[in-house]
């Protein structure tokens, strides 16, 4: 097959980014789904599962300064191939848990190799894609993150009827290993891709405005004194512990608000993950667009960071919601314009500095976004075992969402005040 070239190959890259990510969140997501059985059986606390919580997010951590410094030495083609691998095996471990404890080990081997997963896809983005076109390449891609959930909402139920929750972590976990054997045979760098035709080929390059520099080691500590760097540990740092809440506590949210029984497909949990499909590929859209318009590129990307963050405000609405459908309606919004952020968040990395260099931000950044998923969860389990200790759960989730509604537009403001006179990172500043 090799001899044939395919046009517009580095849309079928996005299929395989897409899927890689699918996986990712589905395997992330089975822990929620679980908790209500889970903590029946082993006698879970709100607190016992917001350390297991924060084992996962503490494991992502390192892992993401690991793993961006890692594919950025040895490649997306390989950095990927041991990111899933790792993820898939620590994934499939769960099964083994017997206790908080176990399952607190096992998420910390699923942080570590999941966190690999955005590193490298953004990375291989920057490789395939012209300046152009990567917002809406990364929001593609990025859609995986709730079709992963979806999946999960169909197919978790399915395992439980027909086996057991030890199998939903052992089958979910080994899809991995399926996804590694397409992109072993139809991913390679572009310079090195003989399906890509030369044309599409000179596309990509003409569009990247970054010259090929070969090899370059550039200076990991270097990037810390940038303001561009600390833009993005800004927009992942602050937001990205809220998705994690809508991602881990949603389903309980809904079990205990509304007495949605989470052993059947959720209709209303499939609605509202759903939703953070549009909200990735429209996010990626619109700032692509702003280009397209004439917009410079740093301009297009807070133009739109800005318009989400104010949407974004809506979530506080839900603490008014008494009918379950009005409460789905507004939280879909909210994780769609959430998937939107992130999506233009993530291409800021690959905007602002050189391919040689998009791992390790990426992974800083979601170094600190972690790290704030380790500090979110404290808050929000003694948050909620307080009020639940006080007969009024809701009134907790109530104040999550304040707190939430209010974060984007801080954060937005200190990304911006932080860019205003800065603009590409040249490569020539971290050798």
């Amino acid at each position: 097959m090799s001899q044939y070239k395919i046009k517009n190959y580095r849309w079928i890259v996005v299929v395989l980014l897409f899927t890689a990510t699918t996986i990712n969140y589905l395997d992330r997501q089975i822990i929620g789904l679980l908790k209500p059985i889970l903590e029946k059986e082993f006698d879970w606390t709100e607190t016992d599962f917001a350390r297991i919580v924060m084992a996962f997010t503490a494991a992502y951590a390192i892992g993401l300064l690991l793993f961006g410094w890692i594919i950025d030495k040895i490649g997306t083609k390989k950095g990927y191939a041991i990111t899933i691998v790792f993820w898939s095996i620590a994934g499939m471990l769960h099964a083994w848990a017997r206790s908080a404890f176990g399952f607190g080990l096992a998420r910390i081997g699923l942080g570590l190799g999941e966190a690999g997963n955005y590193p490298a896809a953004v990375k291989t983005v920057a490789e395939w894609f012209p300046k152009k076109e990567r917002a809406l390449a990364t929001g593609l891609f990025n859609a995986g993150t709730s079709i992963g959930v979806v999946v999960a909402l169909m197919i978790v139920p399915w395992i439980l009827i027909h086996y057991g929750w030890h199998e939903v972590f052992i089958i979910t976990g080994a899809l991995g290993f399926v996804w590694l054997i397409f992109w072993w045979i139809f991913y390679d760098v572009p310079s090195k891709q003989k399906r890509l035709s030369q044309e599409e080929f000179e596309y990509i390059k003409s569009g990247q405005e970054i010259k090929e520099e070969g090899v370059v080691k550039v200076q990991w500590t270097k990037l810390f004194i940038l303001p561009q760097t600390w833009a993005y540990i800004t927009g992942k740092g602050l937001i990205d512990p809220i998705y994690w809440f809508f991602l881990f506590w949603l389903p309980s949210y809904f079990s205990s608000t509304f007495s949605l029984d989470l052993k059947k497909p959720s209709v209303e949990l499939m609605l509202i993950y759903g939703a953070t499909t549009a909200g990735s590929i429209l996010g990626g859209y619109f700032s692509s667009l702003l280009i397209k318009r004439g917009y410079p590129t740093l301009k297009a990307r807070k133009t739109a960071l800005f318009i989400f963050a104010v949407l974004e405000t809506s979530v506080i609405l839900v603490q008014f919601a008494t009918d379950v459908w009005v409460a789905v309606a507004m939280i879909s919004l909210a994780v769609a314009v959430h998937q939107a952020w992130a999506t233009n968040v993530f291409t800021l990395a690959s905007d602002m500095f050189p391919k040689q260099a998009v791992s390790s931000v990426v992974g800083i950044g979601g170094t600190a976004g972690a790290i704030g998923g380790i500090l979110f969860p404290m808050l929000v389990g003694s948050l909620l075992d307080s009020y639940k200790a006080m007969g009024n759960l809701a009134g907790g989730y109530n104040i999550l969402f304040t707190i939430c509604g209010f974060t984007y537009l801080t954060a937005w403001l200190i990304i911006h005040l932080l860019t205003r006179r800065s603009g590409l990172v040249e490569i020539e500043e971290l050798v």
